[in-house]
């Protein structure tokens, strides 16, 4: 059984704030922007039957029905497969790569933390996840999905992004899954249809304005028979801080919107559709802050 990751690697600290501050206002980094906390959605297949996507629509102030913005951004960024476009850049942070500064390898190191704790709840867990259902949504590159199907989980992994679910099933075939056991396609949280044992949205609420998490957290729970782990920016004084410095400081198509969320609301909308938080954890890194929680069905 793995080792529970350490608590100096969980929470936040008064070293972790400074060093990020002056990393802010020294090198005009943007550092906590949706594109640097995480930056998966959710995911496509080679072999997989691939639905296609449809954006989906929102009303207006006027009640006429308007592309979803933050979707398309989201959704055209990590499509890009260019040379420093957005799977390129999070490709090379969620691998093994040099290529990658210090704010990326930072992040990197700590989307991995939090990767580690949810195995190792799932590894704790008496009852063993092997033989049981999982669905990855925003599973980027497959740093979750795979390690989950090693352990004998019966994996669907999906992704906003077409290229990235390609990662996951290569990562998956490399690491000798059975893949009548795997599977990861293209598709939009809200796309996502099934009913699965455990559902699994690690660094994707980010990407959704406060208005549309009690949405995201309803179509969570609409498919989980049994458990939910989900993880999302916090939105805490000082990150917010973090955030607002960061936007003085724009690199150049680097990210896409970052949305933090309030603890006590999303306890508060998963309790409303049924789940009773288990446990919770806090990964803080100079750049990268995590909330991460478990909830079983009550």
């Amino acid at each position: 059984m793995a080792a529970e990751p350490t608590p100096a690697q969980n929470g936040f600290s008064a070293k972790c704030l400074l060093a990020a501050t002056v990393a802010f206002f020294g090198a005009g980094v943007v550092a906590f922007t949706a594109g640097q906390l995480h930056g998966s959605l959710y995911a496509v297949s080679s072999t997989a039957t691939t639905r296609p996507f449809t954006t989906a629509r929102v009303p207006t102030r006027l009640g006429v029905q308007a592309p979803d913005a933050d979707k398309i951004e989201v959704e055209k960024y990590f499509e890009d497969t260019s040379k420093d476009g957005g799977f390129d850049r999070w490709r090379r942070i969620y691998s093994d790569s040099e290529d990658v500064n210090a704010v990326q390898k930072d992040i990197r190191e700590g989307h991995q933390i939090t990767v580690d704790k949810v195995l190792w709840w799932f590894q704790s867990d008496p009852v063993p996840i092997a033989g049981k259902t999982v669905a990855d949504l925003g599973c980027g590159t497959g740093l979750l999905a795979v390690p989950l199907a090693k352990q004998g989980a019966i994996v669907s992994a999906s992704d906003i992004s077409g290229p990235m679910a390609e990662a996951t099933t290569a990562r998956a075939e490399a690491a000798g899954i059975d893949m009548s056991k795997f599977t990861a396609y293209k598709s939009d949280l809200e796309s996502v249809t099934g009913k699965y044992d455990t559902v699994t949205c690690i660094d994707v609420l980010i990407h959704y304005p406060e208005e549309k998490m009690q949405e995201m957290i309803r179509h969570l729970a609409s498919i989980s028979n049994e458990r939910i782990i989900v993880s999302f920016a916090p939105k805490l004084w000082y990150y917010e801080l973090l955030k607002k410095i960061g936007s003085y400081f724009p690199g150049p198509s680097k990210t896409t919107r970052a949305y933090l969320h309030d603890e006590d609301k999303v306890i508060a909308a998963l309790q409303k559709y049924g789940f009773k938080p288990k446990r919770k954890d806090l990964t803080a890194t100079s750049f990268y802050f995590s909330r991460v929680i478990e909830a079983v069905r009550e």
